[in-house]
């Protein structure tokens, strides 16, 4: 199965606001992944080409990376073949665009994966990190709200309490 998902939010600074905290991408201090909600991203060797890595159960590696621009992650899972990105674009002086896209092919159980969980956490995954870029410059802190379905699968997916 072809996957083209896209998800973009128009941020009112400029450019290396948005870039400095891009660079944070996967540290301790990550300024762009909401960790506080999510599971963090985490690479063995940092923001770099062949660093590998992933969040959750999602693996992936660095295909190309260019600090100010954009950083290509290619997934290294069985059934999934592509690659996700985050996109930094300067819109004017003042605004800048974050975008987040996969373009991948599902193969096997990994496209019911997709369709029934994977799509929906993603999607509530990158709202969440982009309302944290965007909550880093505001006083009146924006939440994307989660639908049904998310809330139950994290309700589903909480690791049982002994």
């Amino acid at each position: 199965m072809k996957v083209v998902n896209s998800h973009s939010r128009e941020i009112h600074q400029p450019k290396a606001a948005i870039v400095t905290l891009f660079k944070t991408l996967a540290s301790e201090n990550d300024l762009m992944l909401a960790t506080h909600k999510w599971s963090p991203m985490k690479l063995d060797k940092g923001l770099q080409v062949g660093s590998k890595g992933g969040h959750g159960p999602i693996r992936y590696h660095v295909q190309h990376y260019e600090p100010e621009e954009y950083i290509v992650f290619k997934f290294d899972l069985k059934g999934f073949d592509g690659t996700h990105q985050f996109i930094i674009s300067e819109i004017d002086p003042n605004i800048t665009r974050i975008s987040h896209t996969i373009v991948m092919t599902t193969s096997g159980i990994a496209s019911l994966k997709w369709l029934l969980v994977i799509r929906w956490i993603h999607d509530a995954y990158i709202e969440d990190a982009f309302d944290k870029v965007e909550n880093h410059f505001l006083k009146d802190k924006k939440r994307t709200a989660w639908s049904l379905w998310v809330r139950l699968l994290r309700k589903i997916m909480q690791p049982k309490k002994n």
